[in-house]
């Protein structure tokens, strides 16, 4: 449903700001080339590999934690319902990127069209805020599940985890839809060559032919609420957790509530971590070799590695898959 209610308003911002894009780069021959790794093209070949191998085990892990969690019953809580929603986030945020950067990488023509870069913007940056929201949730959940357990099921009710991602889902599209839209119809006046691997917003505002110390201020807003905002609150979650399990003196219950807890820190970590390096660091370190594998890290490596993290240390998940393989052998 809220796909069906943000596809119109979506795409009629995707008509309007395609039209700036073709007036704004008339010169431009009607495409961006992404320089991305084209000053390292030694390691084009390796990159392909490892992005390649990165992606299919994405599309592996994340699609068997969404079957798994759909289909067995005693993983239908909010913590799975949660995790199934940042599975599904992931494979849409690395497909969005990885077919592209993979033909890019695999010769010379590095080039995307204004379409293809309207799209890839939008949804990436609309996947990635939302992550950003959905960590924070997850966070959340866990805290309620560590310190109020007796009020946990009252608490964490499923049409109130419905709600909850569907805010995290808005939060992304309406960051983009501000965000994406004002950084599209900026002029760039046939400037068409990104130092980057993606269209991302730092580096096609670099673009631009006027002055854009406005669209800064405005990126660093989006950062402050969207990534600065989230991190403190995952640190005052897990704090209050921590505090909690303090308190324990059951050496098995201290084991509970950290396993419980240690998948999601680890993941939020990755995530945060890499990302805020990105869109925290000085404004000219941004573009350079550091920069996109950075970027690279929290847009593919993350991805790749989150359903490794919550099968390998989560005893549920692993469970699951056993009683799974069992009913198939027995069918």
């Amino acid at each position: 449903m809220i796909f069906s209610l943000i596809e119109l308003p979506v795409s009629i911002l995707l008509f309007y700001s395609n039209r700036q894009m073709e007036h704004n780069n008339k010169t431009s021959g009607g495409e961006f080339i992404l320089l991305g790794f084209s000053d390292q093209p030694q390691l084009e070949v390796l990159l392909f590999v490892v992005v390649l191998i990165s992606y299919l085990l994405t599309i592996m892990g994340n699609t068997t934690i969404i079957l798994v969690s759909c289909l067995d019953s005693k993983l239908h809580t909010p913590m799975y319902f949660f995790l199934t929603n940042l599975s599904f986030l992931d494979l849409c945020l690395t497909t969005s990127i990885v077919p592209q950067l993979l033909w890019n990488l695999k010769g010379p023509n590095k080039t995307i069209t204004l379409t293809g870069c309207a799209i890839q913007l939008y949804v990436s940056l609309s996947l990635g805020s939302t992550e950003c929201v959905l960590l924070t949730i997850m966070a959340f959940d866990r805290y309620v599940a560590v310190c109020r357990p007796l009020n946990y099921t009252a608490v964490m009710h499923p049409s109130f985890c419905k709600v909850l991602a569907g805010i995290a889902w808005l939060s992304g599209v309406g960051n983009t839809l501000i965000q994406g839209t004002i950084t599209l119809r900026l002029p760039r006046c046939g400037h068409h060559h990104l130092h980057h691997f993606l269209c991302e917003v730092p580096a096609m505002i670099k673009l631009a032919c006027v002055d854009i110390h406005a669209n800064e201020v405005q990126l660093f807003v989006a950062t402050l609420v969207l990534l600065l905002l989230p991190m403190a609150l995952i640190l005052v979650s897990y704090g209050l957790i921590l505090h909690s399990v303090i308190k324990i003196n059951s050496i098995q219950a201290w084991r509970k509530a950290l396993g419980t807890c240690g998948s999601h820190i680890l993941v939020v970590s990755l995530f945060f971590g890499t990302s805020s390096a990105i869109y925290i660091q000085p404004k000219r370190s941004y573009g350079h070799s550091q920069g996109k594998f950075l970027t690279l890290f929290y847009t593919i490596i993350t991805p790749t590695l989150n359903p490794l993290i919550y099968t390998l240390r989560n005893k549920d998940v692993k469970g699951a898959l056993r009683r799974l393989l069992r009913k198939e052998q027995n069918y």
